[in-house]
């Protein structure tokens, strides 16, 4: 039968041997939570001089992504610590923002329209857009700042303009027989409140609210994509179109895929072809490709819930909050 001292050594050596393989061996995060620092990773090309990928997927906003298993930093917040970092380095040459998202809050998108044309006006390095699935309302309002924006042609875009929402629960509180009383200091004060029917007046407050926000949005279009009058009154219907159809208006300046964003971004650089494609992340990713939505996590959410809706419903943002937004919901009713 072992003795106590037998006992007590196995334990501390199976420990010490832990701790060994543990200094030497690659840091797993099973549940990241975006406090890792950002790597480079290379996913294609070679040479010193390098175009950096920024992945903008899922809805707007400067809240942090809630998910099952954790939380990863906001939109807002991925993109502008990559754009620092881009910034400092004098070897990144170009950016491609990879775009897919149906937009989000009006504050959070102007925020990243802010971030992008500063990092411009600062770096005086090409930004190149590239639009995805979905580039809609605030995720198209994203891709202004850009030198080219490349439409995938399967793209839906454009949805240039503001929409309120404002959630009703009156009803149901009729059928539970719940009522809630509100003291307030001016008629307007509990506004948009779920709590009852809205106002002549409120309405008309609402409309004119976004009226302002969605005029901004299309004066910056019509600033940065330089269309006429005859195509803005197209365009600020607020409709979607798909990437042959915004090209044909001027939207977007051509369609292709990833490589051909790159080969813009190479071209307006003035960088060799075949230059060195990389992204920053929190953790390396083995055999990673540009492909790869998982802008700063090893661990994420399968990409149709990247895509928007859902992303919306793990934020608790919408349609639950009242609120402006640049977002294309269709569905929401």
């Amino acid at each position: 039968m072992p003795s106590i001292r037998s006992r007590c050594i196995l334990p501390t050596l199976l420990l010490a041997a832990l701790a060994a393989l543990a200094a030497c061996s690659p840091r797993i995060t099973l549940f990241p939570d975006g406090s890792e620092p950002l790597v480079e990773q290379v996913l294609q090309g070679k040479g010193d001089e390098k175009v950096l990928l920024i992945d903008a997927s899922g809805v707007v906003s400067d809240e942090p992504r809630q998910g099952m298993l954790g939380s990863r930093p906001s939109m807002v917040q991925e993109i502008a610590s990559r754009l620092k970092l881009a910034e400092e380095d004098d070897s990144v040459r170009a950016v491609i923002l990879k775009i897919d998202s149906p937009g989000g809050g009006v504050t959070a998108s102007d925020i990243l329209h802010h971030e992008l044309t500063e990092f411009r006006r600062r770096t005086d390095k090409p930004l190149v857009a590239l639009l995805m699935d979905v580039a809609a309302s605030g995720g198209y309002y994203i891709a202004l700042p850009a030198d080219r924006i490349v439409a995938h042609p399967t793209s839906v875009t454009g949805s240039v303009g503001a929409v309120f929402f404002m959630p009703r629960v009156n009803g149901l509180m009729d059928l539970l027989g719940v009522q809630v009383d509100v003291a307030k200091s001016g008629r307007n004060k509990d506004m948009g409140s779920p709590f009852r029917a809205a106002t002549d007046e409120e309405r008309a407050l609402a409309q004119a609210l976004i009226d302002e926000m969605g005029g901004r949005f299309q004066s910056l279009v019509r600033e940065a994509r330089r269309l006429d009058d005859q195509t803005m009154r197209t365009v600020a219907t607020a409709r979607v179109f798909t990437a042959p159809q915004a090209l044909k208006l001027g939207l977007v300046d051509r369609l292709g895929y990833l490589q051909d964003a790159l080969q813009e971004a190479e071209k307006l650089a003035k960088l060799p072809e075949n230059a060195k494609l990389v992204v920053y992340r929190s953790s390396l990713q083995a055999n990673d490709t540009p492909y790869n939505a998982a802008a700063g996590l090893s661990l994420d959410r399968p990409a149709l819930v990247d895509a928007g809706i859902f992303d919306a419903a793990l934020q608790r943002s919408f349609p639950k909050q009242a609120g402006v937004y640049y977002l294309w919901l269709p569905g929401y009713d």
